[in-house]
């Protein structure tokens, strides 16, 4: 394969409900959104990777001859290199590379997901690959680069999400499996916080808990898995939970209960708006009062979104920052958006669902 111009691009994602769940091994459902990164790649005549990232003022070179050498931890450029030259993908020449997007940075839409699924298609389209190129065999090494291959604490939502595109329901556990439905969502909005999300941290410390306290159930209960319990039986499984880790048990039963009854909708011919905004607002609270991953600004946010008329609206990823989705009524949505502004939100704009990742142009 010799290509000379590539231009690939990948969406950024929100998270509708599941957040906090795919670490557990549980289902979530995301959808990719219209705001993107595209990387535009030219053959050069060296022997190196030349990647420039104008929107953060970075530049890197790789030397082809270093691409078998072990990846530092946190270099998921390299860990990508790593992980395909094990499925035949071994970069033959070099490339002049340019990285850039509107997708928010660190405001938990998936802008870092993005680069890297972006970045792995771009290598298997230059130099092609021993297995069936999908969208779901990218979202499985970007999966891989991102998360597995340094032991990160993340799960596969990002990755799924933006490779498979649409809005999807994703089973995150080793069997994993998926939906995808191809609705529209009118009135979807996302508000920027301004505040930096706290990914690794909050993610490591709100999975330890709540592994602690299934494990407490499955020292008891051998076999125990947490989708046995739900919103109606889980209290009979909470003597059996110690007292300071009560309330992550309880936040992994209700979220997944939440959404079991989220996919229930989307499985309908015709999405009932009310209905998920609905179930977007006690998914919220779930995260904000036993997970406590809301800030005041985030909470204001909600509050004059639901305020000025929205269906729904809650915090997205990790927390602690980053941003909220809102579901409007299409009609009401520019009037939403300015509430979120006059709440304090850095920015709020419409978003619509996107197909996914895709490769835009390759030129021999």
């Amino acid at each position: 394969m010799d290509l000379h111009d590539i231009i690939v691009q990948a969406p950024g994602r929100t998270c509708l409900f599941g957040d906090h769940q795919d670490y557990l091994g549980l289902p979530v459902i995301a959808c990719a959104i219209d705001r993107h990164i595209s990387l535009r790649a030219k053959k050069n005549t060296r022997n190196v990777l030349f990647i420039d990232k104008p929107d953060i003022g970075e530049q890197r070179t790789i030397d082809l001859r270093s691409v078998g050498r072990s990846a530092e931890k946190g270099d998921h450029f390299m860990a990508a290199l790593q992980i395909l030259e094990t499925h035949g993908c071994v970069p033959g020449h070099g490339y002049d590379i340019t990285l850039s997007g509107n997708i928010a940075i660190n405001a938990g839409t998936s802008s870092s997901s993005a680069v890297i699924m972006s970045w792995i298609q771009f290598l298997v389209t230059a130099f092609g690959c021993d297995e069936p190129i999908t969208n779901e065999f990218i979202s499985r090494m970007a999966y891989e680069a991102e998360v597995k291959y340094h032991g990160f604490p993340g799960g596969k939502m990002d990755q799924y999400s933006i490779g498979l595109g649409n809005i999807i329901y994703l089973e995150t556990g080793e069997d994993l499996s998926y939906e995808v439905f191809h609705k529209k969502l009118p009135g979807l909005i996302v508000a920027e916080s301004g505040i930096p999300k706290e990914t690794t941290g909050v993610l490591g410390e709100l999975r330890q808990k709540a592994q602690l306290a299934i494990n407490k159930v499955r020292e008891n209960i051998p076999g125990f898995d947490i989708k046995q319990a739900t919103r109606e039986t889980f209290s009979t499984y909470m003597e059996l939970v110690p007292e300071d880790l009560k309330i992550y048990f309880e936040a992994a039963v209700l979220n997944h209960d939440v959404t079991q009854r989220a996919l229930l909708e989307f499985r309908k011919p015709t999405l009932d708006f009310v209905k998920i905004g609905s179930l977007m607002n006690e998914h919220h609270m779930v995260l904000r009062d036993y997970l406590h991953i809301t800030l005041p600004l985030i909470d204001e946010m909600v509050e004059g979104a639901l305020d000025a008329g929205a269906l729904g609206a809650k915090i997205v990823g990790s927390g602690r920052g980053g941003s909220i989705v809102v579901l409007a009524r299409e009609e009401e949505q520019e009037k939403v958006i300015a509430a979120l502004k006059k709440a304090g939100a850095k920015d709020a704009y419409a978003v619509n669902v996107d197909p996914g990742a895709s490769i835009i142009k390759s030129k021999k």
